[in-house]
């Protein structure tokens, strides 16, 4: 049996989860998946999955190998394909990641578009609020809120958002006014899960690199962007979030933020991709369609330090 074909099944069940899901994208039988599994096994003197009637997991020693095997994959798929023509048309599989909320708003509206241009391309959309590691993960394209550190990934810049913390006028007109990020704790904070539970940090009014922490209980504790919208714009406290979440509320004046002079330095927004990756025709045209659709929307998102 071919080693390169069956890694190939390997990391497929691992996408799909199942040897039937992954007999299904390949066009094979559960069990013609289950021998190449067990190939992979008496290969390497080790069991590679821990298999029960309904789940698959990777043994310790099978998550070392699925990350070998997909950088080894994406680079036998990158050496096949920067030899081909470089007009080539773009084809196969395109694994996109990105934070939920930031997924949802911004990159799912524009796939339907991107598919009905590049019919040969069909797309994966993953939304986790986690890091992500591109290479081990098989991943094509992430979108990234984030100050980078990473070299070995291409970024291309398309905007940045704001940390800004709102709340409807309803409620800032029956509570005390909000003049400093300490105000905050004699108010109702509508929590989330990614911007602190408990506490919110500030840049300090001295430039010291320690920031300013605000502790409080909050009144409501959410873990969807749109339900602390939501529950700001009904009234019940302030909440944190990222400028673009709130735009259409601050402009329609549902929602006005506070501490606009408190605020840390907006945060990069990038498309990443690995090295060498971008030469991949699937790659190239989807960041040669996203990047100025992305740069426009955060044009139109932006909120002015006085909103």
């Amino acid at each position: 049996m071919d080693r390169i074909d069956a890694m190939k099944v390997f990391i497929a069940t691992l996408d799909e989860g199942s040897l039937a899901g992954a007999g299904r994208r390949l066009g094979r039988s559960p069990a013609a998946v289950s021998r190449a599994i067990a190939f992979l096994e008496a290969h390497t003197g080790t069991a590679l999955l821990h298999r029960t009637t309904r789940t698959i997991k990777l043994s310790e020693a099978g998550e070392r190998y699925a990350a070998a095997c997909r950088r080894i994959l994406t680079d036998l798929e990158e050496a096949d394909l920067l030899i081909a023509h470089e007009r080539s048309a773009p084809r196969g599989l395109l694994t996109i990641t990105a934070p939920v909320a930031a997924g949802e708003d911004l990159l799912r509206p524009m796939l339907d578009d991107f598919i009905g241009r590049f019919p040969g391309v069909s797309v994966r959309l993953q939304l986790l609020d986690r890091p992500v590691s591109l290479i081990d993960e098989g991943i094509d394209i992430a979108l990234r809120i984030a100050h980078l550190s990473d070299s070995t990934l291409v970024a291309i810049p398309v905007g940045d958002v704001r940390r800004v913390v709102a709340a409807s006028p309803r409620y800032l007109a029956k509570h005390p006014p909000i003049r400093k990020p300490a105000d905050l704790a004699h108010h109702q904070i509508i929590s989330m899960t990614h911007f602190g539970l408990d506490s919110w940090s500030f840049p300090t009014s001295s430039g010291s690199a320690i920031p300013q922490v605000v502790q409080f209980a909050p009144r409501v504790i959410v873990n969807t962007v749109q339900a602390a919208v939501a529950s700001a714009v009904e009234g019940h406290g302030l909440t944190r979030l990222f400028s673009y979440h709130v735009a259409k509320e601050v402009k329609d004046k549902t929602l006005q933020i506070v501490l606009s002079d408190s605020e840390h330095a907006p945060l990069p927004v990038h498309l990443l991709t690995p090295h060498g990756r971008l030469a991949v025709p699937k790659v190239r045209a989807f960041v040669d369609f996203a990047t100025p659709r992305l740069r426009r929307l955060f044009k139109q998102l932006t909120l002015d330090s006085t909103d």
